[in-house]
């Protein structure tokens, strides 16, 4: 496996799409095998593990990982979007935002018990429906294709799980510094999410609103972890750029093997290593796995060689994907 195969722990600034950014990284490494292994909104910013060289044949294992964020809700007005890229949308023929500059007050206010009912209504397995401007593909379209010409279809609901939904310091805060007036009529509330893949938190930030009767977008969004790569480990382009110049990459790229430490292991021999890289099968005994689990196979160095799924039939381990060949 060449010095450049593993991957890098991105923070996405905002204004770049997940695209963008891997075709930068494409662009400052010289390496055409660049890939991610989950979107970002283009306002979004944070945690993105980019996969380069062979390791992006880990891809399909790393797509599922629990997500984290910290976003900030702004209550007042939905978006067409979602999000504050998006076009307000109002409820009434009276614009919420306008009405709270026109009375001059601090508006609508709601209690700790209030905004702790809706984020509780919200923690759990729920349903969701996707957003019109979002990729996912319906009839062979992806729905911001069809949102960009003014198109709305029906969505069917995706089950998605909600851990952790919480308002960041709220034991410690009074309701009035939880929400942050805006004197527009509008309130940003800063939250915490964990999730699964798939959720969209922008349709999160809709749904706490309308636990309260109000329109709500999100205002920001930083995605704070994936699976059990933080924030805190994740490189600036600019700081990419640099390693790049001073050849030392392997600072901050990670290995393969790494990418998937949440995954059993077995070690293998030299002879083991060569059947693998072909392959073929590897029969095991007294096995702990359960059948059809998914188990790192690595050399006598700890290097990756392939993910195989385990069939308890054949008390074998069966490469699903190899990520060095002999001689290659």
């Amino acid at each position: 496996m060449k010095a450049m195969d593993g991957f890098l722990i991105i923070d996405k600034p905002a204004g770049l799409t997940s695209h963008d950014v891997v075709a930068k990284v494409r662009h400052m490494l010289h390496e055409r095998r660049v890939g991610h292994t989950g979107t970002l909104d283009p306002f979004a910013t944070g945690v993105l593990v980019v996969l380069v060289g062979r390791a992006t044949r880990l891809a399909q294992f790393l797509s599922g990982l629990e997500k984290e964020y910290e976003a900030v809700i702004r209550l007042g007005y939905a978006t067409d979007t979602g999000d504050i890229t998006g076009k307000p949308i109002r409820d009434s023929e009276e614009d919420p935002v306008e009405a709270g500059k026109a009375t001059g007050d601090s508006g609508q206010r709601w209690s700790k018990e209030e905004i702790e009912a809706a984020l509780e209504s919200l923690r759990a397995e729920i349903d969701q429906v996707p957003p019109m401007y979002s990729a996912k593909k319906q009839g062979g379209r992806r729905l911001y294709e069809l949102a960009r010409r003014g198109a709305e279809v029906e969505r069917n609901p995706v089950k998605v799980c909600i851990y952790k939904f919480e308002a960041i310091n709220l034991a410690s805060q009074p309701t009035s510094e939880l929400l942050k007036d805006n004197r527009d009529g509008t309130f940003d509330f800063e939250v915490r999410v964990a999730c699964s893949t798939g959720t969209y938190v922008r349709t999160l930030a809709e749904d706490f609103g309308k636990r309260l009767g109000v329109g709500a977008h999100l205002a920001e969004l930083r995605r704070t972890r994936v699976g059990d790569f933080q924030i805190q480990e994740a490189k600036t382009l600019e700081q990419l750029k640099v390693h790049f110049a001073e050849e030392s990459l392997g600072r901050i790229l990670y290995k393969p093997d790494e990418a998937l430490s949440r995954l059993p292991y077995v070690d293998l021999s030299g002879d083991e290593v060569r059947r693998v890289q072909n392959g073929l099968p590897l029969k095991v005994s007294q096995a702990l796995w359960s059948d059809g689990e998914r188990v790192r196979m690595r050399d006598e160095h700890g290097n990756l060689i392939a993910v195989a799924d385990f069939n308890t039939t054949e008390e074998a381990l069966r490469p699903r994907v190899v990520i060095t060949r002999e001689n290659s």
